[in-house]
């Protein structure tokens, strides 16, 4: 134990937290996953009253992720917590005996949900879609092995992804349980099953590299102060700092003597006087030695490795003291009552960053020990289910698209500087937490980062933004500055993603180690002087300029031309807008007649060519200004490229973007066209063409999807078509694309077939010179049909051609779509279509999987629903052109031939199955889109 001489002692009195609040009924545990057999599953409810607390009112549903649906609703009208809040939904074999009893292997092991609800019962049945009415609490969960839980988090959790329980955390059983992390934020963690029981909410062990304040007495004023802290010998030698919060100078500055450590933990005692209960103050952890932090020094903006702050009454820390140590949260708040003994707090919430006064609670002291949390009486003002043991909390589940800098606005009128800000806005557009995020802002004087600003705790707006500013800034940012903090430039500001702690810790110089973005900004004629973080941040570009004379007021660089990260050209000087879209110049009229040609995926084959892509064609030198191409993937919900097109059409009438020899404009920073997904050209400003907004009818110019995903679908208003997929066999041994060859209708999937891919050239469309010829008769494929009139002008008009060529490559697998229909006549009766005449292909090989297809599928008879007069019913077995030339000499030259031939062919002929058809001996074909 260590002692250090203080020369005041003061009266540190605490605000009883985390024990307000109305008390409010939460999901507290679920085991869905029991070793070998599931006879142990539970679902625990608990009243955070702690007392007995009835029911009524409240439903629990079971989801399963596959499909979204519900597999199992419990109304709990007339059932009671117990008399310590807790009820027990589970198997017969548990022990305590639940209030509710289930067979075993109940509760699915994931992806799925479990979410109470408290609104009318009779709303909720089995076999419903997935709803978040009446919500009150939810957990969704999955497994490493299964994911798939992205729709049911997205609806029952937004912004945070599915819970992963990892069967290998822990010996035997383990379950999923609640705890709080800070404050009222709550989340779960994999721990030893406690039905009925308080959770095991341990918080988390801390790394070996950055030790922790675990422990902490503030002095009643005749009692030593105390501080615990973690052993962590990887971090070097530490330093315990006590700042005054009157003045930000340091009280005492002690080294900590790791070998003293017992059980992985430090004990320091702080004699009297020195922390004042009726006023403010701040205890912190620094890589160092007590020589680089002498009693007197001003507050170093060096980064601490944990810091607590504490509030007298009506006596706050400053600005500059709280938004150092504790950047974004607030301090812990004093009581105006006194306590002779002191106040005793523990780290308790299993938030896993540092740094956060919200994870201490009041609790007896346990020197050297494990902390003896009690537990929480609040309820969850926001549900939060970070990731689970599989993946690093929080990450969010959109790949590589991440926090980017939306909005800057460095210098505001006026001496006060109070309206600055920095706003960030994440491509999902939804929900985000920023755990493990920091903002560095650097000085191109010394090419240090001036503050460093740890965002874990918080979470974007259900739209995507996030607001860092100042004090005064309308509306309120949710981390807010003192006033002039934010330098006018040369200057620099720079995101990373770094969940071990501040980016300067891990590097040297400029960090670069998990940087997200940058932008680097300056003031006339003062370029030159940011040259090494352009260097570092921005490469190869000029700092920005916030030029004031641009507009009247007050202006900001808002983001408008591009989502790619580090590219000062997407910016643009603009009024403020902070949490709003952005309020971008309009670009120029929108170009006519340009579309998307071809499409082509680097993952649809192995083929070593198979190269993504997108062509786009119209009239030649066609300036693109204004457009812009956005590419979504299925997989990753959200935008994946956002690229604002330059230059013109060539003269051929061809726009290339992505990697392939020749690209007018390339895809960036690994980014590429999807398996799934669609490929959208729009026009108008650039916030209508990416995630998480509208995409209206007036902007969209094309779209091409390929996904069957029906939200996507619905969102890009492509509903009345089927989507469109690549077939591999198409083609022979070849890379495969999408072609555009009908040139007239966009956003219509039947404009579409596969092909191989013509970069820069003419696209691979059906042809007459490789067409089958095709006899068909199916009966209805869906229930409207038999509404049709008998000569069927409509049906054949309409949308049946291409439910016909859906029925034909359902067979084929081949590439078929309506285009290959147009040599095709179609006639109906009594409910029953008839197809004949020529089906088109691309080539001799697409024609021979037709043939192929045929001799597997032999048509056998299937009556005479097809042969009435009216129908003209064809039947001949030799080739399609002897047929044809046969028919007209027939008809032309010899009409009693004809009959002989027609009573010859009668007789042999077979009859023709629903769902088969005849072809010639030469060429047949089955396919579809």
């Amino acid at each position: 134990m260590m002692v250090v001489s203080l020369a005041r002692v003061a009266c540190l009195c605490l605000a009883a937290v985390v024990v307000s609040g109305n008390p409010c009924l939460i999901i507290s545990e679920v085991n869905a996953d029991n070793p070998r057999l599931d006879t142990t599953e539970f679902v625990e409810l608990y009243h955070t009253s702690g007392q007995r607390a009835s029911l009524e009112g409240y439903t629990l549903v079971f989801y399963n992720g596959n499909g979204n649906i519900a597999y199992k609703v419990m109304d709990l009208k007339g059932h009671s917590t117990d008399d310590r809040g807790f009820f027990l939904v589970g198997s017969v074999d548990m022990l305590p005996k639940p209030a509710i009893l289930l067979p075993p292997n109940t509760v699915q092991n994931g992806p799925d949900a479990i979410v109470l609800y408290r609104t009318s019962a009779a709303r909720y049945s089995e076999k419903m879609n997935v709803t978040a009415v009446g919500l009150v609490d939810a957990v969704v969960y999955m497994t490493r092995r299964t994911g798939g839980a992205e729709f049911l988090a997205e609806t029952l959790t937004p912004g945070e992804p599915a819970f992963v329980e990892d069967e290998t955390a822990l010996d035997g059983d383990e379950s999923i349980e609640r705890c709080l992390l800070s404050e009222d934020r709550w989340g779960f963690q994999v721990s030893s099953p406690s039905p009925g029981q308080r959770n095991n909410c341990t918080p988390p062990a801390a790394p070996a590299t950055n030790p922790v304040i675990t422990e902490l007495k503030l002095g009643g004023g005749q009692v030593d102060g105390f501080v615990e802290l973690s052993e962590a010998p990887a971090a070097g030698p530490v330093v315990l700092v006590v700042l005054d919060g009157k003045t930000d100078r340091v009280s005492v500055s002690v080294d900590v003597n790791v070998e003293t450590s017992k059980n992985g933990l430090i004990s320091v005692t702080i004699e009297k006087n020195y922390m004042k209960g009726d006023e403010s103050g701040a205890v912190a952890i620094y890589s160092g030695r007590a020589t680089d932090f002498p009693v007197g020094s001003p507050l170093s903006q060096i980064q601490p490795l944990d810091a607590f702050v504490f509030a007298g009454p009506g006596n706050k820390p400053s600005a500059n003291l709280t938004e150092t140590l504790i950047p974004g949260r607030q301090p812990y708040q004093l009581s105006n009552s006194l306590r002779e003994g002191g106040f005793y707090l523990s780290r308790c919430g299993v938030a896993t960053w540092a740094r956060d006064p919200g994870v201490f609670w009041e609790a007896p002291q346990t020197p050297e020990q494990p902390n003896q949390c009690p537990w929480p009486k609040i309820c969850p003002h926001s549900i939060v289910t970070p990731g689970g043991t599989d993946s690093p909390p929080h990450l969010p589940p959109w790949g590589n698209s991440d926090f980017l800098i939306n909005e800057l606005n460095t210098d505001t009128p006026g001496a006060a500087e109070d309206g600055e800000y920095i706003e960030l806005w994440h491509p999902s557009g939804r929900r985000v937490s920023l755990q493990g995020i920091w903002i560095l802002l650097f000085s191109a004087h010394n090419n240090k980062p001036y503050r460093e600003i740890s965002l874990s705790g918080h979470f974007t707006t259900s739209k995507g933004y996030f607001l860092i500013g100042s004090d005064r800034l309308v509306p309120a940012p949710s981390l807010r500055l003192p006033p002039n903090t934010i330098q006018n430039g040369p200057d620099a500001v720079a995101v990373y993603r770094s969940p071990s702690g501040p980016p300067s810790a891990a590097q040297r110089g400029i960090p670069t180690k998990g940087l997200l973005d940058a932008v680097v900004y300056r003031q006339r004629g003062s370029d030159k002087e940011a040259q090494e973080l352009s260097k570092a941040l921005t490469p190869g570009q000029l700092p920005l300029l916030e030029d004031p004379e641009v507009l009247t007021g007050d202006e900001a660089l808002s983001r408008c031309r591009g989502l790619y990260p580090y590219d000062l050209s997407a910016f643009s000087v603009a009024p403020p807008t902070p949490l709003r879209e952005n309020l971008c110049p309009r670009p120029p009229p929108a170009p006519e007649g340009v579309v998307i040609s071809e499409v082509s995926s680097g993952h649809w084959t192995n083929h070593s060519q198979q190269r993504a892509f997108v062509e786009l064609h119209g009239p030649p030198m066609t300036d693109l200004q204004g457009l812009v191409l956005t590419v979504f993937d299925q997989e990753r919900s959200g935008t994946v490229i956002a690229l604002p097109l330059t230059g013109s059409i060539d003269q051929d009438g061809f726009y290339i973007v992505g990697n392939v020899t020749g690209a007018d404009q390339t895809f960036q920073d690994g980014s590429t066209v999807p398996v799934r997904g669609a490929v959208v050209l729009c026009y108008d400003l650039f916030s209508v063409c990416r995630a998480g907004t509208a995409l209206t009818n007036s902007s969209l110019r094309d779209v091409l999807v390929f996904s069957e995903n029906q939200q996507l679908l619905y969102s890009l208003s492509t509903a009345r078509g089927r989507q469109v997929f690549p077939a591999v066999r198409s083609v022979e041994d070849g890379p495969v694309s999408l072609s555009r060859c009908s040139c007239c209708e966009v956003r219509s999937p039947s404009s579409w077939t596969s092909s191989s891919p013509t970069p820069d050239g003419t696209n691979l469309c059906p042809s007459p010179a490789f067409s089958s010829h095709i006899d068909l008769c199916l009966g209805p494929l869906s229930s409207d049909w038999q509404e049709q009139s008998a000569n069927c002008s409509a049906l054949i008009q309409g949308k049946r051609v291409a439910e016909v060529a859906h029925y034909l490559e359902q067979r084929c697998h081949c590439g078929i779509s309506a285009l290959y229909l147009q040599g095709a006549n179609f006639s109906c009766g009594s409910g029953w279509l008839r197809v004949w005449g020529n089906i088109q292909a691309l080539s001799d090989h697409q024609k021979a999987l037709i043939i192929q297809t045929s001799h597997m599928n032999p048509s056998p008879a299937q009556g005479d629903v097809c042969s009435s007069p009216t129908m003209g019913r064809y039947q001949s077995k030799v080739s399609a052109l002897g047929l044809q030339i046969g028919l007209i000499v027939a008809v032309l030259l010899l009409l009693g031939l004809g009959a002989a031939l027609f009573t010859y062919f009668y007789k042999r002929r077979r009859p023709m199955d629903y769902y088969t058809m005849e072809l010639s001996e030469h060429a047949e074909g089955l396919s579809d889109l």
